[in-house]
């Protein structure tokens, strides 16, 4: 891709992300709180360590938004037995549902949105699915954002 492709490309999914992220603050989160809720609700007990990795927050970063989706009864850290020290996070009933509310305002906005589209860029939207995918992949693979902290 030229860059001109790529900067078009970048500045879509950042409007994209902003405006689905607004969803999370309807429910009093921040985007990064809903979407550390989201990965616990997702994928079930995780470590902070996996967190850590998965969200690309640093440790203290993500410390302060556990702190605070606990405080809040979103979430509840499990402490391993193995080893007292360290302990997974898994989501509470109310940080599924909410998890769930937040899920299903982002499917509908998408859905709406959509609906308004022609046939012909609905189609195109549904053919590029496999590539986003592969490119979200890829920039997964690649090394944390510099300074990306809580919002």
């Amino acid at each position: 891709m030229d860059a001109e492709t790529v900067n078009r490309l970048r500045r879509v999914v950042g409007r994209l992300a902003r405006q689905l992220n607004t969803t999370s603050t309807s429910e009093g989160l921040t985007p990064t709180q809903a979407s550390v809720l989201g990965l616990i609700a997702g994928r079930g007990p995780l470590s902070i360590a996996a967190l850590t990795q998965l969200e690309g927050l640093n440790p203290t970063m993500l410390s302060r938004v556990i702190s605070k989706l606990d405080d809040a009864g979103l979430i509840r850290r499990v402490p391993d037995p193995a080893d007292l020290r360290t302990a997974s996070v898994e989501a509470t009933a109310d940080g599924r549902a909410m998890h769930d509310r937040i899920r299903d305002r982002r499917t509908a906005i998408v859905s709406e949105c959509a609906g308004r589209l022609d046939a012909k860029d609905a189609d195109a939207l549904t053919r590029a699915l496999p590539a986003l995918e592969a490119l979200a992949e890829q920039l997964q693979l690649t090394e944390a954002p510099v300074g990306r902290s809580a919002r």
